[in-house]
């Protein structure tokens, strides 16, 4: 049996779990094997990147998800609670939507190559050519290794940590923007769940133009999400997009995106993301407030410590609350008086990264296999149970039976 309210049942009750795999990254196997990790360990959403193939990939981790929750009771015997699938777009140029490039050429042969050593998604990488050299001290010749290659395009995401490193300063970004005519398709055709809208402050006709592309399909939906970073009269901004998007018949979130992609950075890059959380649910805003950008595992216990979090996991929901709103705001009664949830990024993902390396360095599975993928499983739960009410974070044990990865996302089908 598929538990579909699971996802927001967990919204409303205030501990939605959402793991971001990056709306630039598109590294198949890491994709399907960060979604089956975290929708093992019970995530209520996946945000992916809008690409067909990656969208197939997620699917497919679903499906084996399903396999593994029917054929071995995973949590609850006979229940898969099945995240969202969720895809972003962006309504301009935008950090999470550009990939880094630069000419390999060009790259002095001296150099130590920090950009290599700073890449959290282990996207730059120098592969080895063969280059005549000369023994200096017997006149041999030989054939030595030099190393030469550069940015590996499906793993980048779009962090920029290797900018301002680069000795020469000769690496760029290269950014796009989603387009209309791409949203029909998404919906219709890869049939995804819900949809967030990346914006700035300043860029409401921009997220006017993308949302006469999205609201003819915006019934099918089950989820809307809206992520903007802090900005000069914020909180004016996101009042005009809520008058733009009603009315919506399912839920809405706001992504306030702290500090974006920095979770892996430590304990100082949660600072704004709880901050921001904080402005934006003072706001009353009809919705969800979920936190996102700089999150990592200090950001719950930070929201328990300012009691931004709701106190009472037991799985009612809270009461609705109405809030000091300017008097030409009429606050709607799904205004909710708590973070609704944190979404998880790069900290996410670097959690489990030293097993999904080994994962799909992988061709034949065996107990070896099974044992890294569960591995990751637990550890990727251990976050997921800081959100989750304590009758829901019993540790997971070894499955008794192998589990089936397929490596061709091709294969799948809709669970």
């Amino acid at each position: 049996m598929i538990d579909q309210d699971y996802p927001l049942r967990s919204l409303r009750e205030g501990h939605w779990f959402k793991l971001i795999c990056g709306a630039s990254f598109q590294h198949l196997p890491a994709v399907r094997n960060l979604a089956l990790a975290y929708t093992l360990a019970g995530a209520d959403c996946v945000d992916v990147a809008a690409d067909p193939a990656v969208i197939l990939a997620a699917k497919e981790a679903f499906q084996v998800a399903l396999a593994i929750s029917r054929s071995q009771c995973v949590r609850e015997p006979g229940v898969f609670k099945k995240p969202l699938l969720m895809v972003s777009l962006n309504d301009g140029e935008d950090p999470h939507f550009r990939k880094a490039e630069f000419p390999v050429a060009n790259c002095p042969p001296e150099c130590d190559r920090p950009c290599e050593a700073i890449c959290p998604a282990n996207a730059i990488v120098f592969q080895p050519t063969s280059v005549a050299t000369k023994n200096s001290l017997s006149g041999s010749k030989s054939t030595q290794k030099h190393s030469l290659s550069g940015v590996v395009a499906d793993r980048c995401y779009g962090c920029g940590r290797c900018m301002p490193i680069c000795p020469i300063q000769h690496i760029s970004t290269r950014s796009y923007v989603s387009t209309p005519q791409a949203i029909a398709p998404l919906i219709l055709q890869a049939g995804v769940d819900a949809i967030e809208i990346h914006t700035q402050v300043g860029r409401l006709e921009d997220f006017r133009r993308l949302w006469a592309a999205i609201a003819p399909w915006a019934d099918q939906l089950k989820l809307i999400a809206i992520s903007c970073p802090d900005g000069n009269e914020l909180i004016d901004y996101l009042w005009a997009l809520y008058d733009t998007i009603s009315p919506i018949s399912c839920p809405l979130i706001w992504q306030t995106d702290g500090r974006p992609m920095s979770g892996d950075i430590g304990i100082g890059a949660t600072r704004a993301a709880v901050k921001l959380g904080q402005k934006v649910l003072t706001s009353g805003l009809p919705g969800y407030v979920q936190v996102a950008g700089g999150t990592n595992q200090y950001t719950v216990p930070k929201l328990r410590s300012l009691g931004l979090l709701k106190p009472d996991i037991s799985g009612q929901p809270i009461a609705h609350f109405q809030s000091s709103t300017p008097s030409h705001r009429v606050v709607a009664d799904s205004a909710f008086p708590f973070i609704a949830g944190v979404a998880y990024g790069s900290y996410a993902r670097s959690l489990l990264s030293p097993m999904l390396e080994q994962l799909e360095m992988m061709e034949v599975q065996d107990d070896m296999m099974t044992t890294l993928l569960w591995q990751a499983v637990n550890l990727a739960h251990s976050l997921v149970s800081q959100l989750k009410p304590t009758d829901a974070t019993q540790p997971l044990s070894n499955p008794p039976k192998p589990l089936i990865l397929s490596s061709n996302p091709s294969n799948s089908h809709n669970p």
